[in-house]
């Protein structure tokens, strides 16, 4: 009785989707091993866009930002997320099941509170991301996402790791 209540279960699990190639993996290892054909899961992709600096009328240089120019990064913002989250569309289309649910979220502000945030707004079973692999050093500096995330937030989270390049997978040897 209790494995039917497992495979039964609706499960949300939330993918953070972005540019990079990482969150790509992440996204299809989660179509291939973590969505269930038995059950009725519910993939939601996040896009975080990042806030748009706030400038001044005037740059540090001088320069004026006309409401026009604003309007344009906007515009470039709002076309980046879209293009992320039909890629990321189409991906569950040709490799998910067909039965599972898609649905979209689209934030802005610091990945690493939106994701979080999101996480545990729409009580998510999973969050499933990616890693860029990044060194110490450079983690220290520019800080982890997914580090954040795995400790911040209160579902488990699942990191993809960027596959490795093997010579047998590439065909040299």
């Amino acid at each position: 009785m209790a494995e039917d209540d497992v495979v039964s279960k609706d499960r949300k699990i939330l993918v953070a989707v972005d540019e990079g190639e990482e969150s790509t993996n992440a996204l299809s290892w989660c179509l291939k091993n973590v969505i269930s054909h038995t059950s009725k899961d519910t993939l939601v992709l996040l896009y975080a866009k990042p806030p748009r600096a706030v400038y001044t009328s005037l740059d540090g240089t001088g320069y004026l930002f006309s409401s026009d120019i604003l309007a344009t990064m906007d515009k470039y913002s709002n076309d980046v997320a879209d293009c992320v989250i039909e890629k990321a569309k189409r991906m569950c289309r040709e490799q998910g099941d067909p039965e599972v649910k898609v649905e979209v979220i689209i934030e802005s502000g610091d990945p690493r509170d939106v994701i979080c945030q999101v996480a545990d707004k729409i009580n998510a079973d999973v969050l499933v991301m990616g890693s860029h692999g990044y060194g110490l050093i450079k983690r220290a500096f520019l800080g982890s996402v997914s580090n954040h995330c795995a400790q911040n937030v209160k579902c488990p989270v699942l990191i993809v790791k960027k596959p490795r390049c093997s010579s047998s997978a590439s065909g040299t040897k």
